[in-house]
């Protein structure tokens, strides 16, 4: 008797939070993404509301609106819904450039404008799911606009070293790639994430990384789960 099949990731519905103040808002995000075919573990008006309604549960996504009506932070509520182990998608209006900009820093994974088609927003939820960073044109605004945001300085050599390392190689192979010594690449990588520390971008994991690198144009979006490990 063949043995039963077990669930694969790929089988398992993505699961999703949704934080918004507006009722009408929750309810269409909610019933777009269970026609998606998505799982909706809990919607709230608040963050914390979110958190405490979850009870330990981990969504894959959190769908988070920036201005919520509690007077509420825009980091605070980033890191909060980060707390529970969920990749943050912001849903915002168009025109929010800074607060943006804030849940970007803060580590959000993406920006979908809520003028967005649902289509588009679910494609969205879907990606961010799945890991990849969500590059477009409401992130790329965002970074633009702002005057405070500030480049990581990085010489040439550290750009091909973040290049090929935030594509995905391991670092031994970015060494082989470039013909320098394995320790040499480590310090280079470590060169780099003291860098972005002090811009105020830090990048602890390769996934910051990655998001870094795109964020800076040494490498457009992609579309690649690099996983999250330290290196």
């Amino acid at each position: 008797m063949a043995a039963a099949e077990t669930p694969t990731e790929v089988d398992r519905r993505v699961r999703v939070g949704i934080v918004d103040d507006h009722e009408s808002v929750r309810l269409g995000l909610k019933a777009a993404c269970e026609n998606s075919g998505f799982e909706v573990l809990f919607a709230s008006a608040t963050a914390q509301g979110l958190v405490d309604g979850l009870a330990g549960r981990q969504c894959d996504v959190i769908v988070l609106d920036l201005s919520l009506g509690d007077g509420s932070i825009v980091t605070d509520n980033v890191h909060l819904v980060q707390s529970t182990g969920s990749a943050v998608l912001v849903h915002s209006i168009a025109d929010r450039v800074a607060y943006v900009r804030e849940a970007l820093a803060a580590g959000a994974a993406g920006v979908i404008p809520k003028s967005s088609p649902t289509t588009t927003v679910m494609a969205a939820v879907a990606s961010v799911a799945r890991g990849d960073v969500l590059n477009n044109l409401e992130w790329a605004t965002a970074i633009d606009a702002d005057r405070d945001f500030a480049k990581a300085q990085l010489g040439r050599r550290e750009r091909d070293v973040l290049h090929l390392y935030a594509s995905g190689l391991p670092l031994k192979m970015v060494a082989m790639q470039l013909g320098i010594a394995h320790s040499t690449a480590r310090e280079y990588l470590d060169r780099i994430r003291v860098k972005y520390v002090e811009v105020g971008r830090p990048a602890p994991t390769k996934v910051d990384l990655l998001r870094r690198a795109v964020e800076d144009g040494i490498l457009p979006g992609l579309d690649a789960d690099v996983g999250d490990g330290r290196v």
